[in-house]
């Protein structure tokens, strides 16, 4: 039996604080490469989401020909050029080198994957990184479908983790699990989430209407969000409030460090209620149909406002 667990409370902000206190996140994604289509985008919104739930820093690590326009889109995140290969695909080994030098303590957080393109060299920088255990995983988009395409990547996944994937990654993950479980089906959407979640030992955030979310043991069935938030750059968003919240409440080697404490499950239902309650309030005065990502990255901090004040 699943227990069902409630959205946590969101905590004050303390007066002293300095945007130390509240973490950084790093976003790796982006794709250059001159045969797929130009991504940038996705990742710059994962970094302004992760502001906007409150992270004190965030730090954008996308490859070298795009570093430009990251900064255009998001100048309130620094960029980590990562080097590429003659057709602009990542190069695996000094893509390695270069993030081992610039990731220094304070990125405990990493969101992996938004616009990152599912080249073999994508997938070699993917599965290094979920092999690391010292810092916490949000893995989204294409650092998903990546790890499918590998039948053994549960092998390698090491680090304390949430996926969030949507019904079609979520069943690309499935196959290469070898598990018989269902993400579209609304009365086995639950059980197909804890299922993986369990053989994976992380947390899962299956995105779609009532998105779920669970450790395996604990499970929330989300009442917020709908049909506003199935727009182009939504579930990057989403990414990035979860990489936020985990920035300033979690921990990777104490569940619920000090006043302030959240676990890493509690911060994924959290980022997924503001991300829906986010969409409910743009929904409520302007329909539901329209809205563009940058629209839900200007309300999410009136949604925290609004759950703070119950």
């Amino acid at each position: 039996m699943t227990d069902m667990i409630q959205v946590p409370e969101l905590a004050q902000r303390p007066t002293d604080a300095h945007k130390g206190t509240f973490g950084t996140v790093l976003v790796i994604g982006g794709c250059a490469r001159s045969s797929d289509r130009l991504m940038v985008g996705g990742p710059a919104f994962t970094a302004i989401a992760s502001l906007r739930s409150g992270a004190g820093l965030s730090v954008l690590a996308v490859p070298e020909p795009l570093a430009t326009a990251a900064l255009e889109i998001a100048p309130e995140a620094t960029v980590i050029p990562l080097p590429v290969l003659a057709d602009h695909s990542l190069d695996p080994s000094a893509t390695a080198a270069v993030l081992d030098a610039q990731m220094d303590h304070s990125m405990r957080v990493l969101a992996i994957g938004p616009g990152m393109g599912t080249s073999i060299q994508a997938g070699q920088v993917v599965m290094r990184l979920i092999s690391r255990p010292d810092r916490m995983l949000v893995l989204d988009a294409d650092a998903l479908n990546v790890m499918s395409r590998a039948r053994s990547f549960d092998m390698d996944l090491k680090a304390p983790c949430i996926l969030t994937p949507h019904p079609g990654e979520f069943a690309r993950l499935a196959h290469a699990l070898d598990l018989d479980i269902d993400g579209t089906d609304p009365d086995r959407r639950l059980d197909a989430a804890v299922a993986m979640a369990m053989r994976l030992g992380c947390i899962v955030v299956l995105k779609g209407s009532h998105t779920i979310v669970t450790d395996g043991q604990r499970a929330h069935v989300n009442t917020t969000g709908g049909p506003v938030l199935a727009t182009a750059g939504s579930g990057d968003c989403l990414a990035g409030i979860i990489a936020g919240l985990l920035a300033q409440y979690a921990d990777v080697n104490t569940p619920c460090p000090g006043d302030r404490g959240l676990s890493m499950l509690q911060c994924a239902v959290l980022g997924v209620h503001l991300h829906g309650l986010a969409g409910d309030r743009i929904a409520d005065r302007r329909g539901d149909a329209g809205m563009l990502a940058r629209e839900l990255l200007q309300e999410i901090p009136a949604a925290m406002d609004q759950l703070r004040k119950g």
